[in-house]
């Protein structure tokens, strides 16, 4: 039975989420566990602005200016391997990419 996983990857770190999306791809490929994929698919950056005061009392005008930027990806995985899930969960990605597993029917 064809099953469809779907595996969503995001991360701060644009470089760290490239290449764990490249070592999941490879690995599956070289374990022939797979049928098709779909992507790494990018999605839009989230952005988000923080403006901060540089000290609480005096300086009003002077404030600092940070930025944090969210990358998310994702991977469609086609397979009719059982095994595929388990090897998909005991795969180590590297620190600071968070991993989600959808399996659809």
């Amino acid at each position: 039975m064809k099953q469809k996983i779907r595996i969503i990857l995001k991360s701060f770190n644009h470089s760290r989420l490239n290449e764990s999306c490249r070592k999941i791809v490879e690995e599956l490929r070289n374990k022939k566990l797979i049928l098709n994929t779909a992507g790494p698919i990018s999605f839009p950056t989230k952005k988000r602005f923080y403006c901060v005061l540089r000290s609480p009392h005096v300086n009003k005008n002077s404030r600092e200016q940070f930025e944090i930027r969210r990358y998310k990806k994702i991977i469609d995985v086609y397979s009719d391997s059982k095994e595929i899930t388990n090897v998909l969960l005991d795969f180590n990605v590297s620190p600071g990419v968070v991993t989600e597993l959808l399996s659809y029917r």
